[in-house]
């Protein structure tokens, strides 16, 4: 495709930062994909240095992706939602932020997620990865479930699940649980001996290595571990428990996203799973869709 760089011809940038990752989209006014880019954690909670870096290598490669030149950041429309920014002293942080786009519209990840999940509709979501949480937007009014972070929150996660497979590891090396593999996998896949060099090896980690665990709990569980069953069980629980609480609200669909969706469905209430329906869009999509929505908003509050 030859794409025009035109200055006339709006192109719009959506962003999707989270703790792991930070995923852009390019779009133009038709919503046709032009490129895509993918670059490191933006998150501004843990860095906001680090969150600002990866927005702008984000979009950065997804204009080369186009074939366009960087100097093109600053005609960018951008969508940004990320992880972090539902804590109001990180949105102002972000949102002060000299930005290189001709305009950005910021927002929490989950709000672009429900956003693309439904085609820019009101719904829900379940965010089911590195972190989890729970969203609905109806009428206008927003609820958010969970969202608390690491390790404090994100129960059903996968930085949960993973430091629970440690923390059940280490009493079962103690001889305090009943039989299991878990610990042998864990210590196999962290390449350690005993409970001390397990202790050593996971001290100071952070979200994303523990949920490199997740993977490991989830096969185990599936073939009956006792250990590990106990835990998938136990999130699940939980993840169900936010679905019911977004239903609540009566949002016309639910569905549930992030790397670790496809492995809870056999584990959920059979009342969640199913009223659970695939995501239309991905969150990047979701971010242009808020961008639009946006500017939207100011042209019809300009002709009041």
């Amino acid at each position: 495709m030859q794409i025009s760089n035109d200055k006339s011809t709006p192109l719009y940038l959506g962003i999707d930062g989270g703790g792991s990752k930070c995923k852009a989209v390019l779009m133009n006014e038709q919503n046709e994909i032009l490129g895509v880019g993918l670059a490191g954690p933006a998150n501004p909670t843990h860095s906001f240095e680090q969150a600002i870096d990866s927005i702008v290598k984000a979009a950065q490669l997804a204009l080369a992706d186009a074939n366009l030149p960087k100097e093109t950041l600053s005609q960018l429309i951008a969508g940004v939602g990320l992880a972090g920014v539902n804590l109001p002293k990180y949105f102002q942080k972000v949102d002060q932020w000299q930005h290189p786009f001709a305009a950005m519209h910021l927002t929490t990840d989950l709000h672009i997620a429900c956003l693309g999940a439904h085609q820019g509709q009101d719904g829900a979501v379940i965010i089911s990865g590195t972190g989890s949480c729970g969203y609905a937007l109806v009428d206008g009014k927003q609820l958010m479930i969970g969202a608390h972070g690491f390790p404090q929150g994100d129960k059903g996660s996968g930085a949960w699940i993973g430091l629970q497979a440690v923390q059940q590891s280490l009493k079962a090396l103690d001889g305090l649980t009943a039989d299991s593999e878990l610990p042998a996998l864990v210590s196999t896949q962290l390449d350690c001996t005993d409970d001390v060099s397990l202790v050593e090896e996971v001290a100071g980690k952070n979200a994303n290595y523990y949920a490199k665990l997740a993977g490991l709990v989830f096969a185990a569980a599936a073939k009956g571990d006792p250990l590990a069953t106990g835990i998938i069980k136990d999130g699940a629980a939980y993840i169900s428990a936010v679905a019911k609480r977004l239903m609540q609200v009566n949002p016309p669909r639910i569905s549930m996203i992030g790397g670790l969706t496809a492995l809870y469905t056999d584990w959920l209430d059979e009342q969640v799973a199913n009223q659970i329906q695939p995501a239309q869009q991905p969150p990047e999509i979701g971010a242009v869709l808020f961008a639009h929505q946006q500017l939207q908003q100011r042209q019809a509050n300009r002709a009041r």
